[in-house]
């Protein structure tokens, strides 16, 4: 596996909670939500990613009112 590159990754992380201290580094940030029971800002459109509710149920009621995952 190809080593987790924070710096690298922070020009892409769509995270907007500053203080985070896995913004950037995809190999804690994804493990850490799922474990509980969510998703990663980077699934989120701006908009809902801002409301910092990362509910799967939420990607889910976003993704089936707008037909598409932005």
């Amino acid at each position: 596996m190809k080593e987790c590159t924070a710096q690298k990754n922070l020009t892409r992380c769509a995270c907007t909670y500053d203080s985070c201290s896995k913004k950037g580094s995809c190999c804690e940030c994804l493990p850490y939500h799922l474990r509980m029971g969510q998703l990663p800002a980077c699934a989120f459109p701006k908009d809902v990613e801002k409301t910092y509710d990362r509910s799967i149920e939420t990607f889910v009621k976003t993704f089936q009112a707008r037909g598409k995952w932005w």
